[in-house]
């Protein structure tokens, strides 16, 4: 990833966005505390270099790595998260789950039925890292991961609110599916895509 970035940045080599799944592992942001880390040996945790704090990745999760020139889409970087932020809403939307942002908070989240837990729970995590003005990093998305793994850490540093996933909300979409709606809706948002056989599956 960080090769590519330098890449990008250096007019060698296009944008390129990356979907993937992790094995379990935790992994730690720049702005990562240590008492987060409930349960340390419970997955390999790793540390990066993107924002943010822990977050929890594994099967079940997608997991996408943006790497986009900002400077000359954006220009700033609230902007890019922001555009991160309703392409998945946009995507969520369209497989039938309503997402939204909250204030002073970064990623989307949905309203869970009374009697479900917390009253607001986390469908999908951003952090992102810049260099020379190309992102890094990115956003992840619950499918149907085992939610029980999150019980290591303090998810993104929010204790009074709980995570979720498009299975636990009852939308069957899988994967293909969701990967499909992100590519939709990545098109109308920030630009066209084409397949590339080069390194992970994905899109440039």
């Amino acid at each position: 990833m960080v090769e590519r970035v330098d890449a990008i940045a250096a007019g060698r080599a296009r944008e390129l966005v990356w979907l993937l799944e992790h094995p379990a592992l935790y992994t730690a942001g720049t702005s990562a505390k240590a008492a987060d880390l409930i349960e340390p040996e419970r997955f390999p945790v790793h540390r990066s270099g993107r924002g943010g704090q822990f977050t929890y990745h594994g099967p079940g999760q997608r997991v996408a790595y943006v790497m986009l020139d900002v400077r000359a889409r954006w220009a700033d970087v609230r902007a890019f998260v922001s555009a991160l932020e309703g392409l998945i809403i946009e995507a969520l939307g369209s497989l039938g789950v309503a997402a939204h942002t909250r204030d002073g908070l970064v990623g989307a989240w949905v309203e869970q039925p009374q009697g479900s837990g917390p009253r607001q729970a986390k469908i999908a995590a951003i952090g992102v890292r810049l260099r020379r003005w190309v992102s890094s990093h990115g956003f992840s998305i619950n499918v149907a991961p085992d939610l029980s793994h999150f019980a290591g850490i303090i998810p993104c540093g929010i204790r009074a609110d709980g995570v979720t996933s498009l299975a636990a909300l009852g939308c069957g979409a899988g994967m293909d599916a969701l990967d499909r709606a992100l590519r939709t809706a990545f098109e109308r948002r920030i630009g066209p895509t084409c397949a590339t056989p080069v390194g992970p599956p994905g899109a440039a």
